[in-house]
């Protein structure tokens, strides 16, 4: 993996930026700490930061091919896993490869197929294309979002990068916000609205898009999207081409030139993952190193609720004498929780999922000591029906945002004038109608079936990326790629035309899953009760997060209070209220360290606030 960002100018010499069009290169060095390269001529600037995984040695960026009238150049962010069917069909064009990277690949492929070669690929990925002859820059993302891909559309360039950071970076882009980005950071956050930047005049290319740039101006299309069809597989010929779908998909992001680890929680989805990569190591004559994260003290304090009824350790252990993996648990502080609040806020650009992110980051450092590659079971629970709010009748035939039924609680936090400026509920029921209304369905579907094509279209574009970007920055700041096996577009294209009734078999959640794998799983974690993701349950965290906040509190100067009234979060550090906040990890502990990054938000990058 690797970060990629770049400017283009009919209008100004690129030379004589070209030190600010550096610094955008400068901040994704995280990203990419291997090798950095750049390419300019009169009107662009490409610059790259190197994560080095497939053919070290010839996969270099920017890479550049010439043909006797034209010269492309690509800078690439992502990995395909269809490399060697296109490699291929290439070859048969007549097309000859230099090296074996899946970057070249790419690039060949847009010279053979122009903007449909994205239709080809397999794969997580954000890449953009410089065309000499046409003048012209192709951008694209894959079609589950995987790897970001901002841009922003000035009156003299046009820039993008992988992050808000590289943008920001370029100096074009002031650091502001609108009454819009007040209300995604304060209804929506960590969520975001899928092509918002929140940053004035910062936008995304969203999943499943590409778009070009050039003397005419901007142009985006959408290349993909979910289309039910007519079902016809009985149940065990669906189990089976399930069972296919995971498993092709998880060797085939076992490739790499360098090593590759898994992530191990003791459930359903990262156990499925360990499993096949187990056993592929094991019959190679190596041993896969699978990585735990943990929280000290947490079976102190650890409490069953109907979200997380267990707690992970003991199906750890259960899964570490299953395998012939090397298991390595990374135990985390408190205090080291707290203090990360601060680094992925600058990770994401944004506030975020607060203690979610700041274990993943704690998390991912500690794996990069050991491996460049990890295999993580995110997006499992969209795909086949996971979550609660799939399963709840009342919750999944309430209009709007299943996780985050909170639109009134968040809005009493922001400053009166702003209220009477945002229409908080129609804000928020605005986005989630829209998504519904766009929502491909086949006709006489029953209510159920109707209502769950919905439930995943609205997982998969909103709930799910919140997830992906806190992966993909989490672990790229600190240079190590995760690869998200349920994220192959084949499984999400099956499973969105696959009934209810199939996924809800035997009436638990994944239940069609776990009929899938029952071969690679013992059947403690085979049936296990979903838990989410492994948070602290120390009381030392609220305590800590509230020490935080009132120094927030006790600076009267703080950005904070532009935009959220002091007296209500005077009344969020007393109050024992466990309102969610945003799924069913951020309660009060999370919603009073979302305000405490919110700050440092607004305080680090300076952000001016136009409403």
């Amino acid at each position: 993996m690797c970060g990629i960002a770049g400017a283009v100018s009919y209008t100004c010499p690129i030379e004589k930026d070209e030190n600010a069009f550096l610094k955008m290169q400068k901040v994704l060095a995280p990203r990419g700490p291997d090798a950095m390269g750049t390419y300019r001529e009169d009107h662009v600037m490409l610059v790259h930061t190197r994560l080095a995984v497939i053919d070290i040695a010839d996969g270099k960026q920017p890479m550049c091919e010439a043909t006797r009238d034209n010269l492309y150049t690509i800078v690439y962010n992502g990995e395909l896993y269809n490399t060697e069917e296109i490699r291929q069909k290439l070859s048969a064009l007549g097309y000859r490869f230099h090296g074996h990277s899946d970057t070249e690949v790419v690039l060949k492929a847009y010279m053979a197929w122009g903007d449909d070669c994205v239709r080809e690929f397999n794969g997580i990925f954000a890449f953009a294309i410089w065309d000499k002859q046409r003048q012209s820059l192709f951008l694209a993302r894959d079609r589950i979002g995987v790897k970001p891909l901002f841009y922003a559309n000035t009156e003299t360039h046009f820039l993008f990068g992988s992050e808000i950071k590289a943008l920001l970076a370029s100096e074009k882009i002031r650091p502001e916000i609108d009454l819009q980005g007040v209300s995604e950071v304060m209804l929506i956050g960590p969520g975001r609205t899928p092509g918002y930047g929140v940053f004035k005049g910062v936008s995304e290319i969203p999943p499943a898009h590409c778009a070009r740039f050039d003397r005419d101006g901007f142009r985006m299309e959408r290349y993909w999207e979910l289309r039910d069809q007519p079902f016809t597989d009985s149940f065990p010929e669906t189990v089976e081409k399930v069972h296919y779908l995971v498993t092709d998909a998880i060797m085939r992001q076992l490739t790499s030139d360098v090593p590759v680890c898994t992530f191990l929680s003791g459930g359903l989805d990262s156990s499925i993952i360990s499993s096949v990569a187990d056993r592929y190591f094991h019959q190679n004559g190596e041993q896969l190193h699978t990585f735990t994260v943990g929280y000290k003290n947490n079976d102190l304090y650890f409490k069953r609720s109907k979200f997380q009824p267990n707690s992970d350790s003991q199906f750890v252990g259960i899964m570490n004498d299953y395998l012939h993996a090397q298991n390595h648990l990374v135990e985390l502080d408190t205090s080291e929780l707290v203090s990360a609040l601060y680094n992925a806020v600058e990770a994401r650009d944004l506030p975020g999922m607060v203690d979610v992110d700041s274990s993943l980051l704690l998390f991912c450092k500690e794996i990069k000591k050991q491996g460049t590659v990890a295999l993580s079971g995110e997006c499992a629970d969209e795909i086949f029906g996971g979550y609660p709010w799939y399963r709840d009748k009342t919750i999944r035939m309430t209009d709007g945002f299943p996780w985050a039924q909170s639109t009134a609680y968040r809005a009493s936090f922001l400053q009166d004038e702003l209220r009477e400026k945002i229409d908080a509920e129609d804000y928020v029921y605005q986005k989630y109608a829209d998504t519904v209304r766009r929502t491909h369905k086949i006709e006489g579907l029953s209510e159920t079936e109707s209502r769950m094509k919905e439930m995943m279209k609205l997982n998969l574009e909103w709930f799910m990326q919140t997830l992906l970007d806190r992966k993909d920055r989490m672990s790229m700041y600190n240079g190590l790629e995760v690869r998200v096996p349920f994220c192959d577009y084949r499984i999400a294209e099956y499973l969105y035309t696959v009934p209810w009734e199939y996924k809800d078999y035997k009436h638990y959640e994944k239940g069609l899953l776990r009929e899938a794998v029952k071969d690679l799983l013992p059947e403690e974690i085979l049936w296990r009760k979903k838990s989410p993701y492994p948070k602290t349950h120390n009381p030392a965290y609220l305590q800590a997060v509230r020490v935080e906040l009132q120094k927030v509190l006790d600076n009267p100067n703080a950005p904070l209070f532009q935009i959220v009234k002091k007296s209500a979060l005077e009344k969020l550090l007393t109050d024992d209220k466990q309102q969610p906040w945003y799924g069913q990890l951020m309660t009060t502990p999370q919603t009073i360290a979302y305000f405490v990054q919110l700050n440092y938000w607004l305080e680090k990058y300076a952000i001016h606030i136009t409403v």
